[in-house]
């Protein structure tokens, strides 16, 4: 058989014809793997550092894609290797290109400005008393968008976007990751166009009102649902109307990361669902209801154009950001193969969704809103697909016991499986994730889609005449056992897995292992757990950081004998905190490091000494703006094989191993020392990304 089937194919036997009989058996699942490709050029964009890296790798591309013009091209190999370098090739350039296009000027250092500028958009944050704001600048002295918190009180009404404003704040270059592995604003800042970010201050003067629109209808919404449901609840509640978190207590938000549903804030799949099916629903029950229309005009379709239309205008409302348009883009999809008679959710609806997203937002691949959204529903499609599951799960005529404990374990396997897929996602980007968010989620997600927004839909449509009190107190009822499960599962012991930062081969062998495993059907797609478990492997393997330095040098944690972080400056805040603690892969508060073991402190120095690697180290850090001595502050530094300061220490101060000053961190940003092996690894490398080498523009007052 195999014989005859190669040479229709007019392939040789061998290796290639093994190759070509694999493809003509996967066939159909080939076209999944053209975002891949083109993911895979913008990731080596992000990867590689300069221009010469992605230049070379355009260059392979490029061979790869003319090895596959050099074979016959009746070979699907032949084929395949031609869309996948043409496809790399093209997600390399598309990034590169749009990097340079969003260019725009970033501030040279801090400062202290009046400016005057048009609002572009208002992010209220009332759990924090904030309000943020993108601005508009016209000045040459500044970066033409900013973007400043300023007090909730000291905000007038009248700003709104459009509005033409006059303030004064305090800018800063946006910031790069403070330690290695850590979130990187200045990458995001970029493609946001933001140059500069900080706190405005009052008065705050309103030039020329602002207009209406969806921001003002936003505001006015969120508003609203806040006045019917207090606190985090309410939060919750404006989060799945309008995607305004601001509310949410941020006791409760790290309640909802810790216990797997932060996902449930988000405008996304799940909320663009139930919009779009709760709206088909009521439009096929009305419309059922007369027989001459019924009769004459295919309900299913007309149902599925008013779902649409439900979620282009539930997209707007919410404020188009990146992932509730991806998902709207995916039901749009969705609801386009219902009206033609297609099979709807499919991996290749998936794929078709991500092509279009990276096509037009190359930069959101790098991005955890996108890996961990598609993920998720890569995950629970190719799971459902699988033959054997379907047979698991088929709808039968059985027991009413039987059928819902079926649907249990359906449930309870997806989401298994949906956390095994999103785990190394959050350990990659956040150092931490939630072991038991598939159990909470069995009772979350069915709570949220088919009881809390269904009624709060009521309840809005009720307060139009007035009666929406008793729907809202049953929404806030939902919503408060919505966070009870929250806070009992981010309680719970081992409720969350934290890592140190993961190293980047690791997370794409995971990565890579993964699609392998989701995308084939043969047999073949077993041998994808080989590089995720070597992946899984390498990140446990990485030893946690010893010490971790700011970019600034201010702050500093150091590993104590009990394998815990303890935090330099005691009064350090709860960002500098849980980084620090993160970047050490450990949980909980880091106690200071003045009552460690091992650690002798002043209010201007501290010494402490550790074994680590068959020596002792003796690590020595300033930690107050008042000047040391200068001989003892040289004699220290003899002493020592570590110096941490956040200014400039004289030459004369020359440490045994590293000196890590204001000069040093300057050019290497924050540092990560390993000491049982001597590696050290810093934010700032060699690169030359834009946002690395970005035009600066001082203020000009």
């Amino acid at each position: 058989m195999a014989p005859r089937l190669l040479q229709t194919l007019g392939t040789p036997a061998g290796f290639l014809g093994r190759i070509e009989l694999w493809l003509e058996a996967e066939r159909a699942q080939l076209p999944l793997w053209l975002p891949v490709a083109l993911g895979g050029g913008i990731a080596a964009w992000f990867l590689l550092p300069d221009a010469a890296g992605w230049g070379g790798f355009l260059f392979a591309a490029a061979a790869v894609a003319l090895a596959g013009l050099a074979l016959p091209w009746s070979s699907r190999a032949g084929r395949v290797l031609l869309w996948g370098g043409v496809l790399a090739m093209l997600g390399c350039a598309l990034v590169w290109w749009r990097a340079e296009r969003v260019a725009t000027p970033v501030l040279a250092r801090p400062a202290i400005v009046a400016l005057t500028a048009k609002v572009e958009r208002v992010e209220p944050l009332p759990a924090r008393e904030l309000v943020r704001l993108t601005l508009r600048t016209d000045d040459p002295g500044l970066p033409p968008r900013v973007r400043v918190n300023v007090a909730q009180r000291d905000l007038p009404p009248e700003v709104t976007p459009g509005a033409v404003v006059a303030l004064r704040a305090r800018l800063m270059p946006p910031a790069d990751a403070a330690v290695p592995g850590a979130y990187d604003f200045r990458r995001v800042a970029w493609f946001q166009g933001i140059g500069a970010t900080g706190r405005g201050f009052a008065p705050i003067a309103v030039l020329q009102p602002g207009e209406t629109g969806n921001a003002g209808l936003r505001s006015r919404l969120t508003n609203h649902i806040q006045s019917r449901v207090e606190g985090s609840a309410g939060g919750i509640a404006a989060a799945f109307v309008t995607g305004d978190r601001g509310a949410i207590a941020e006791a409760d938000a790290e309640a909802m990361r810790r216990s797997g549903l932060a996902h449930l804030l988000s405008i996304s799949g799940l909320h663009v669902t139930a919009v779009v099916v709760g709206t088909m629903t009521v439009v096929l029950k009305l419309l059922a209801l007369f027989p001459p229309i019924a009769l004459r005009v295919r309900l299913p379709v007309v149902a599925a154009g008013a779902g649409a239309g439900a979620a282009i205008f539930y997209t707007w409302l919410s404020g188009a950001d990146v992932p509730t348009v991806r998902s709207c883009i995916a039901a749009l999809l969705v609801l386009a193969a219902l009206s033609l008679g297609r099979e709807a959710i499919t991996l290749r609806m998936i794929a078709t969704g991500a092509l279009l997203v990276l096509l037009v937002l190359p930069e959101s691949l790098a991005g955890p809103s996108f890996q961990l959204s598609f993920a998720a529903v890569t995950a629970i499609v190719a799971l459902h697909e699988h033959p054997r599951v379907t047979r698991w799960f088929r709808a039968r005529d059985e027991g009413v016991a039987r059928r819902l404990a079926r649907g249990l374990a359906s449930l309870l396997l997806t989401g298994v499986v949906v956390e095994a897929a999103l785990m190394p996602i959050g350990l990659y980007h956040f150092h931490k994730a939630g072991l038991y968010g598939a159990l909470a989620n069995i009772v979350a997600i069915p709570l949220t889609t088919f009881v809390t927004m269904p009624l709060e839909a009521l309840a809005l449509a009720l307060d139009m005449v007035g009666l929406g009190a008793p729907a809202w107190w049953a929404v806030e009822l939902s919503l408060s056992l919505l966070l009870w499960i929250a806070r009992s599962v981010a309680a719970a012991p081992g409720s969350v897995a934290a890592l140190p930062a993961m190293p980047g081969g690791a997370f794409a062998l995971m990565v890579g292992g993964g699609l392998w495993v989701a995308l084939w059907r043969t047999s073949l797609r077993r041998w994808g757990v080989v590089p995720f478990v070597i992946g899984g492997l390498w990140a446990l393997a990485i030893p946690a950081p010893d010490l971790l330095v700011t970019g600034d040098g201010r702050h500093l944690a150091l590993r104590g004998p009990d394998g815990g972080m303890a935090i330099l400056r005691d009064r350090a805040g709860n960002y500098v905190r849980s980084t620090l603690g993160e970047g050490g892969g450990v949980e909980g508060d880091l106690p200071p490091l003045s009552e460690q073991p091992g650690t002798a402190c002043s209010p201007d120095l501290c010494i402490a000494t550790r074994t680590a690697g068959g020596r002792r180290w003796t690590i020595v850090a300033t930690r107050s703006g008042y000047a040391v001595p200068w001989a003892e502050l040289v004699a220290v530094c003899q002493r020592a094989d570590i110096v941490v300061s956040d200014r400039r220490l004289p030459a004369a101060c020359v440490p045994r191993w590293l000196k890590l000053d204001r000069a040093m961190l300057a050019r290497t940003g924050g540092v990560a020392v390993s000491l049982a092996d001597g590696r050290v690894r810093v934010v700032r490398s060699d690169g030359r990304h834009p946002w690395e080498r970005a035009e600066t523009v001082r203020p000009s007052h």
